[in-house]
């Protein structure tokens, strides 16, 4: 099996499984206990917090555990939704391509009474820093865009648009899910008020993930019950998640440069094969440059990219049709159509999101088998 389906979830590191197990043997209690089981899990969860927080740029106060990017996304717009209606502020801003998770969110706080403005970005993916400075209001009170794509891969100008904000009085978040991990990263650098981030993403485990919240922004908690996370988010803690979350991003990030190096030229190799091909107009999507390494979207000529999915999986290989927490959403790519993508046109992409441990005959195989299937469906 060729697996190239990366930005839909990474493969467990052996550095997060060996902290996990290592976790585990402590038999550690509650955090919140007060007994020497619950005084060591509290020492090992607090080291967890360190550790993210030194990988990430920030302090340790600003790490929030939550369950993973969905509920920090939550989390951070509700929370800030909640500080802006109370100083009279109901303006919600967004860039149109965002995950579900924040698109979900802001149309359920649309029914509760906000007004919602979300803006498409330029043909390339990239959402334009004057956009949003147009978009701003005195009763804005959020604005949150991605700092990079799932379905793209496309990078977004965050430490600027952070920048307008501050200056305009709103606070200013970023779904970092697909971002961390993959390239550097630093919250106290970007200057956004809340990051979002999900361990599974880069090489930890799947049910774990933080919502980064700037020292001073006191955010209501979403969860209601213990004080747990300095009263900002209840619940025990999932204490070996946690402990797996920083060993991976320790790792991934001591990997970043070569990692980044490897995947950025096999989707160059993937890429110079699939756009040379004479006869076969497949259309490469996304900012040439600004962009994550290992992510390469396409939208291919007279086929779905769920049927193109499908016979590639046939063949084993596994990529996406788009963000794998869409799969089952009837329709087109919302990504693609805010590209300004026909919408018979935007059920065409397919994305391919390659890893560290993907090999050159790999990318090769990938190209050939694509190639193969729109030229077996050009000849039918």
């Amino acid at each position: 099996m060729i697996y190239a389906d990366h930005a839909a979830t990474t493969p467990l590191l052996p550095a997060a499984a060996a902290a996990m197990e290592a976790c585990r043997a402590a038999r550690p209690g509650n955090p919140a206990s007060a007994h020497s089981a619950g005084r060591r899990a509290a020492a090992l969860l607090e080291n967890a917090r360190h550790r993210l927080a030194a990988a990430v740029g920030a302090t340790p106060r600003e790490v929030v555990f939550t369950s993973g990017g969905t509920e920090a996304d939550n989390l951070a717009l509700r929370g800030a939704a909640a500080l802006g209606a109370a100083a009279g502020k109901r303006h919600l801003i967004a860039s149109a391509i965002e995950h579900h998770a924040v698109l979900r969110t802001l149309e359920a706080l649309a029914e509760e009474g906000f007004s919602v403005t979300l803006l498409p970005p330029g043909a390339d993916g990239v959402l334009p820093a004057e956009a949003v400075a147009g978009a701003l209001r005195e009763d804005t009170a959020l604005v949150s865009v991605m700092l990079a794509n799932n379905e793209l891969g496309t990078l977004q100008p965050v430490a600027r648009l952070a920048a307008l904000c501050r200056a305009r009085g709103a606070l200013l978040h970023t779904d970092a899910v697909q971002a961390v991990g993959q390239v550097p990263v630093s919250f106290a650098g970007l200057g956004a008020d809340m990051l979002s981030l999900s361990a599974h993403k880069f090489g930890g485990p799947r049910g774990a993930g933080a919502l980064l919240c700037r020292e001073g922004l006191r955010l209501p908690p979403m969860l209601r019950g213990g004080g747990q996370e300095n009263g900002r988010r209840a619940g025990t803690e999932h204490l070996e998640g946690a402990v797996g979350m920083a060993a991976a991003l320790k790792a991934a990030c001591g990997q970043m440069e070569e990692n980044a190096a490897r995947v950025g030229a096999l989707r160059r190799r993937l890429c110079g094969r699939l756009l040379s091909r004479r006869g076969v107009e497949i259309r490469l999507l996304g900012h040439p440059q600004q962009r994550l390494p290992g992510i390469a979207a396409f939208l291919l000529p007279g086929m779905s990219g769920e049927e193109m999915l499908l016979r590639l999986d046939l063949r084993g290989i596994c990529v996406s049709a788009g963000a794998a927490c869409a799969t089952g959403e009837p329709g087109p790519s919302h990504v693609l159509e805010a590209l300004g993508i026909p919408a018979r046109q935007a059920q065409n992409g397919l994305r391919v999101s390659f890893g560290a441990g993907n090999t050159v005959e790999e990318a090769d195989a990938i190209a050939e088998a694509i190639l193969g299937v729109l030229e077996g469906a050009f000849w039918r």
